[in-house]
């Protein structure tokens, strides 16, 4: 495409920043910024992108305009249940008030610092999550996404063990940059760029035997790994949870051979389980905690690599040995500092376990009702899913669910299983309309497919 003039450009950040500055818009007006929107899509985000999300519903167009609570509205002023959360996200809620106040004090005085100074929220917030953090885990990097928490989990145990070598799990999803894509398992996310760190291997989730063995076999051939790096609730690969006995016996294993056990907590964490992180259930204390989506509140992107002194020792000849400008600035640090007031204060997890029940007893019913449908409900706390028989069949469902306004998805390792992953402060009476819009959208699959 040619370059265009820059004052034809100015033109057009102009005309965006007044659709920005718009509360909605009817009409011509509404129409043309749609057909706006799908041409730049087609021509300078990806044509596939609208293609895939078709399945979201009859409106492949619908767009998130404004949200609140559990709660959003599209363009056309259409309010949906959200009962994905934007992946984990919105712990909090959407805009939740106090995390709103602490980012907006905060931009008006710094958004970003200058990196080079001592940031006053960068300390808070560490302070915080190493009070909140179980066991002696003292010290934080933050960076501002999952896999960048990872990445981070994988320079430090290299550090701290002098080992190259990592194990993670069959079902894992740890994200897609270099580093954490050798631990992600699915080969269709891995196989267009491999080799990846080399010398990573994958093990069976949950299978405490298998693992054992595979140590036994790295130890004789000197390869022991850094780090074994695990879920503790498999969320794209199904919401899957391991036998009891599986997280303390990574924790053994580790310990026994010197081992850093990195928790990825990424979606599990900040209460969405029932606890504050997921691991709290097992009682057991990770050497490292990734945490990253609901940690920004849902109003800034934020991740943290939170660590024992053990596992952190290795960066402090050399603070800049890893580094991020922006990663952990201070308003995104000011939005994680408000979001472990809401959890705490509002007793999130407390909510995501008596929530969970109510919802997990409905799928239950909802799962006998349609046996040739729905082959599995399960999950802990908001944390939750549904099997079906295949994919497409699930995502048949999610349209029929999309269009009576109540939003959920897929995972990207296991297409047979839809997340609920709402809000944790989601209301009794919206869980009973999407309980409801789950039964109606499953009868209408039913009997589309004359069972």
């Amino acid at each position: 495409m040619p370059r265009k003039s820059f004052e034809d450009v100015l033109d057009y950040t102009e005309k965006s920043l007044k659709w920005i500055e718009a509360k909605g818009m009817e009409g011509d007006e509404q129409k043309s910024f749609i057909e706006e929107i799908r041409h730049n899509y087609g021509t300078h985000i990806n044509p596939g992108f609208l293609e895939y999300r078709k399945a979201a519903g009859e409106d492949d167009m619908a767009m998130e305009w404004s949200a609140n609570g559990d709660t959003f509205m599209d363009l056309q002023g259409r309010e949906y249940i959200d009962c994905l959360g934007g992946f984990g996200v919105y712990n909090c809620g959407h805009r939740h008030p106090t995390i709103v106040k602490a980012v907006t004090d905060q931009i008006s005085k710094q958004p970003l610092s200058s990196a080079e100074l001592v940031d006053s929220n960068r300390a808070l917030l560490a302070r915080i999550l190493a009070d909140v953090s179980p066991g002696d885990l003292q010290y934080t990097f933050f960076t501002s996404s999952g896999t960048e928490a990872i990445e981070s989990a994988l320079k430090m145990s290299a550090l701290a063990t002098g080992r190259h070598f990592f194990i993670a799990f069959e079902g894992d999803f740890h994200g897609k940059t270099a580093g954490a894509l050798s631990l992600t398992s699915k080969a269709h996310f891995r196989g267009p760029f491999l080799p990846l760190l080399q010398g990573t291997r994958h093990c069976k989730f949950g299978d405490l035997d298998m693992l054992t063995k595979m140590l036994e076999v790295m130890e004789f051939t000197g390869e022991l790994p850094a780090a074994i790096v695990f879920e503790t609730i498999q969320g794209e690969g199904g919401i899957n949870i391991p036998p009891d006995d599986f997280i303390p016996g990574i924790r053994k294993l580790c310990d026994k051979y010197g081992i850093m056990m990195v928790a990825d907590e990424v979606q599990s964490g900040m209460g969405r389980t029932g606890t504050l992180f997921a691991v709290d259930y097992y009682d057991v204390a990770p050497d490292i905690i990734c945490c990253a989506k609901a940690i920004g509140g849902g109003v800034m992107p934020l991740s943290a690599c939170i660590c024992t002194e053990e596992a952190f020792k290795g960066m402090f000849p050399d603070p800049l040995l890893h580094s991020t400008t922006t990663g952990g600035s201070p308003t995104a640090t000011a939005a994680g500092i408000a979001a472990l007031n809401v959890i705490l204060k509002e007793d999130l997890p407390g909510k995501a376990k008596r929530a969970g029940g109510i919802f997990m007893e409905g799928l239950e019913k909802i799962k006998a009702k349609y046996p040739k449908l729905m082959t599995d409900v399960r999950g802990r706390g908001l944390f939750l899913a549904m099997e079906f028989i295949d994919g497409d069949i699930g995502y048949e469902v999610v349209y029929e669910m999309f269009n009576r306004k109540v939003l959920v998805s897929g995972s990207l390792i296991n297409a047979k299983t839809i997340r609920i992953e709402p809000p944790l402060m989601i209301s009794d009476e919206h869980i009973e309309r999407a309980l409801q819009v789950i039964d109606e959208s499953c009868g209408v699959v039913y009997e589309k497919h004359g069972w």
